[in-house]
């Protein structure tokens, strides 16, 4: 996988955040990524971040031949999510789980951009990944939901980053006074919860069991709440 635009390994926290919010000042050392394509990808970034167990997410393109996709000249690639969590909390299985609930694997979406898409990383998720597409196929018939390696993917552009979140201004406005550089922002595990909640993913017990070590005050706890209540 090209990472060359990616931040260093999750265990550099103080590189990453030199003004670190406590959850991310919190980072596990040791994190896997899936990368999932669920149609337009500012939704699924928003439902992943606001999971459990999720530690960071960033949207991109990836399933394609072409080197260097942007927006405006996305070739035959496909939107995606890149979700890095914490295995010894969120399983890739369980992953995989919500992958299949949150659209139909019969549906063939009209265009390449928005195909359902799950690309695995090395052997192990394959494995899996082959297992879950046979058990839904069984139940359900034919999958035309792709499985494919991962063989690279090239983050999108920075608007596209935490979407939901920065068109809420209030909560855009609280942790950008924290993290004004946009790869700081995209990488922020409070970035990625409050773009889910921002959006009305995540719930009350996610938020009470987070909200103290998000870092960004009570006006900023409250308006969370009213937005998942």
């Amino acid at each position: 996988m090209s990472d060359d635009d990616l931040p260093p390994p999750s265990s550099g926290t103080d590189a990453l955040y030199p003004q670190s919010l406590p959850l991310d000042a919190a980072a596990p050392t040791r994190t896997e990524t899936a990368t999932l394509g669920l149609g337009c990808f500012w939704g699924p970034d928003a439902r992943f971040g606001a999971t459990p167990g999720v530690v960071r997410t960033r949207v991109g393109y990836a399933g394609g031949s072409s080197p260097t996709p942007t927006y405006r000249d996305l070739g035959d690639h496909t939107e995606v999510v890149q979700v890095e969590y914490d295995p010894t909390v969120l399983s890739y299985d369980a992953l995989l789980d919500r992958f299949w609930r949150w659209h139909d694997p019969r549906a063939r979406s009209a265009i390449r951009q928005y195909d359902h898409l799950v690309l695995w990383h090395d052997d192990e998720q394959r494995a899996a990944v082959e297992a879950s597409r046979d058990r839904i196929e069984s139940r359900r018939g034919h999958v035309s939901t792709r499985t494919e390696p991962l063989s690279g993917f090239t983050p999108a552009e920075d608007y596209h980053q935490k979407y939901n979140l920065r068109a809420d201004d209030e909560l855009f406005d609280a942790i950008s006074a924290v993290y004004d550089d946009p790869t700081t922002l995209r990488e922020s595990i409070v970035a990625a919860r409050l773009n889910g909640f921002a959006a009305g993913d995540g719930s009350v017990a996610l938020l009470d069991d987070e909200g103290d070590s998000y870092g960004l005050g009570d006006e900023v706890l409250a308006t969370l709440r009213s937005r998942v209540e």
